[in-house]
């Protein structure tokens, strides 16, 4: 899954893009590399991030979906927002997936849409509200905490009438760097909920504030972490950096064929 954020303040400066023609190339360019989805968001949620608003994200979104489905039609689109309104519209535009950071928290519509829409939704993990979600607070055992939110979701998830749904543990979100990392480490215990484990660490600062770097300079860890999620069972990758992605899965696809 491709990241194509159009904001102007995302944490990583090469993912923001506005303007069709700069839009349409980057996706010309993840597609090439072997993107299966588009995830497009237009809300930056990086720490210290203000919060645009349903209304800002719409405008922010305008017609970009409709133009990417123009050029691109077998393209398959995930809207990134917290925001109902939003997912409504965008869905409306020709989107085929709402990922929604907040689980259905931060606004209270968003669940009933996302049923009433009939796509598949990614649910997160996080805690606090939109103001609150990247403080950390002390976890007795981090993944038992992820897995317990989840049965609550998932259950709130489809009382509301979704069931196609895909799990997201949150990297980065209501964490410390220590328990990013002991989730990572036991990222297989979440397949005891039985939903799809989509993955987000890409050039994150669980990397590269580890590593004492960039985030323009963590592709090589983010390459790494990339590679321990999929041997630990994650269905997608959340990405900046397409064609690396796709030789990571390739590569784990086939170590894992020779064992079988």
């Amino acid at each position: 899954m491709g990241i194509l954020n159009l904001t102007p303040d995302s944490f990583y400066a090469h993912s923001r893009f506005s303007g069709t023609d700069a839009v349409l190339q980057q996706a010309e360019r993840m597609l090439e590399a072997g993107a299966a989805w588009i995830d497009i968001g237009a809300q930056s949620t990086r720490p210290g991030s203000i919060q645009a608003g349903a209304q800002a994200e719409t405008a922010r979104l305008g017609d970009t979906i409709t133009t990417l489905l123009k050029h691109f039609p077998d393209l398959l689109i995930s809207i990134d927002t917290y925001y109902a309104a939003v997912a409504r519209f965008a869905v409306e535009q020709g989107a085929s997936m709402v990922n929604d950071i907040s689980g259905g928290r931060f606004d209270p519509e968003m669940l009933s849409t996302a049923a009433a829409l009939q796509v598949p939704y990614v649910c997160m993990h996080l805690e606090g509200n939109a103001d609150t979600m990247h403080q950390t607070s002390a976890h007795e055992h981090i993944t038992r905490s992820v897995i317990d939110y989840f049965l609550e979701r998932i259950q709130a998830c489809q009382a509301a009438g979704i069931h196609d749904i895909i799990l997201d543990p949150g990297f980065g979100f209501s964490k410390t760097r220590a328990e990013n990392f002991q989730l990572l480490r036991e990222l297989d215990s979440l397949h005891i909920l039985q939903h799809p484990l989509l993955i987000g660490v890409s050039r994150k600062s669980m990397i590269h504030k580890t590593l004492g770097i960039t985030p323009e300079e963590a592709l090589n860890g983010t390459t790494v972490l990339h590679t321990a999620s999929l041997l630990a069972g994650a269905h997608f990758l959340r990405v900046h950096d397409v064609k690396e992605a796709v030789e990571a899965v390739c590569l784990v696809e086939q170590l894992l064929a020779a064992g079988s």
